[in-house]
């Protein structure tokens, strides 16, 4: 027997299949933007009831596709972490996921390192409770979570970390935010150790892919992003505010922005899988059939923006710290 769930947002109709899934089919309210509205899952019925609960109808299809989907956060987190890394690089090692959110990615994390300790810290309670029911339900072993108790602050007795990584979410940081909390958490690094950074969007790229979809909003000032967001995105609801939309992510970052937060910090290029840069792996990211041409010609335009002017003005952001060892910060 199907079973029916009512939000604002709209209906959602979860099927049981006969191979032990579910199928979730979401119907939206009029008016409301919904990124899906269909996946077949392998969640159990009270853990989608609980993403619903937390997500509403809007968010639940997309919240475990970030998790279940395998060309979506997975590939940018395999693509990325191994564009920099080595598999053997995080065995038995300790990881700290800075605003793992709902746990997807702390899910994927797990099972990509399964030898490893991985530390979920996230600001918001409800995501936290979906994240926890993610573990449960998957029996993980090797995740726990812990509350932030604000956008600026890390838990207490917070430990040293091998790895620490941001996983979409520095766009997501007020510009107050950002410098307090990078340096608080590169304090958590153990020397020699690793911060890596991906899914963020590049302020400098024309077209603010992230939270409007619109084009050139990246180079104008903040009062009149604002009245254009509300204005032309379809994404966006015209009463708005600047403060909400910073928290949705609507300015990215740069490289130097972010290693200006960073002490003794090294930053480092792609050198496995046959990459040599942020350009190679943007390719790699976006490379499809039906786009190979475009993104080819788009691959070497930036190449040539590079060598003209220094900036890699790829879309989104992945990159990699190392945290030189105290000997060497003495020496430099």
């Amino acid at each position: 027997m199907p079973i029916k769930l009512h939000h604002q947002e709209g209906d959602v109709l979860i099927e049981e299949l006969t191979d032990g899934r579910r199928h979730i089919k979401v119907t939206p309210a009029k008016g409301q933007f919904v990124l899906a509205t269909n996946w077949t899952t392998d969640y159990s019925l009270d853990l989608i009831e609980l993403i619903f609960e937390i997500n509403g109808a809007a968010g639940l299809c997309f919240e475990i596709m970030r998790d279940e989907y395998p060309h979506f956060v997975q590939k940018f987190l395999k693509n990325d972490i191994f564009a920099y890394f080595q598999p053997e690089d995080f065995e038995n090692k300790t990881i700290l996921e800075f605003g793992c959110g709902g746990g997807a990615s702390t899910h994927i994390l797990a099972r990509m390192f399964p030898n490893s300790k991985i530390t979920g810290i996230e600001l918001v309670e409800s995501a936290l409770r979906v994240a926890r029911k993610r573990a449960e339900s998957f029996n993980l072993k090797n995740v726990s979570f812990l509350k932030s108790p604000s956008g600026d602050q890390l838990p207490e007795n917070l430990g040293k970390y091998d790895f620490v990584i941001f996983s979409a979410v520095y766009e997501h940081l007020y510009p107050h935010e950002r410098p307090l909390i990078m340096r608080k958490v590169w304090e958590k690094l153990n020397d020699g150790g690793h911060l890596f950074i991906n899914q963020t969007p590049n302020i400098l790229f024309p077209v603010e892919l992230h939270t409007t979809m619109l084009p050139l909003i990246n180079y104008v000032p903040d009062k009149m992003a604002l009245k254009i967001a509300r204005r032309f995105s379809e994404r966006i609801r015209a009463d708005e505010t600047w403060e909400e939309l910073l928290r949705k992510g609507i300015r990215g970052a740069t490289d130097r922005e972010i290693l200006s937060h960073l002490e003794h910090a090294e930053m480092l290029e792609p050198r496995y899988n046959g990459l040599h840069d942020r350009i190679d792996l943007y390719y790699l990211n976006t490379n499809s059939e039906r786009l190979k041409t475009v993104k080819t010609i788009a691959k070497y335009f930036i190449k040539a923006i590079k060598t003209v002017s220094g900036i890699t003005l790829v879309p989104d952001l992945s990159l990699a710290f190392r945290k030189k060892s105290s000997e060497l910060q003495i020496k430099t």
